[in-house]
């Protein structure tokens, strides 16, 4: 089994001047997966950079929750549809 690097949530917040229950917010929406270990909430390490979007969407541009759920389903629709045009352009240039 692989190793899982965590970050202390409450570490992780304090660090980013937020409060944890945005963090918790963007676990009960499913954007963001947290281990709890021993009373203390871990976020996986590769979680971070989503989740550091979603503090600038959420506290620079004022969108909330819901929104921030919206743009992120957008923007795995629209990288899924990027790996099936590449993988159709590739299917076509066989046949060239």
């Amino acid at each position: 089994m692989e190793a899982k690097s965590l970050i202390n949530v409450t570490e992780f917040c304090t660090c980013h001047y937020i409060e944890s229950s945005f963090i918790e917010s963007l676990k009960k929406a499913g954007l963001l997966d947290l281990y709890v270990i021993e009373d203390a909430a871990f976020l996986e390490a590769s979680q971070i950079p989503f989740a550091e979007k979603c503090i600038r969407l959420f506290y620079e541009l004022d969108i909330n929750i819901e929104g921030i759920e919206t743009i992120s389903h957008l923007l795995n629709r629209i990288n899924k549809m990027d790996n099936e045009i590449i993988e159709l352009k590739n299917r076509l240039s066989f046949f060239d």
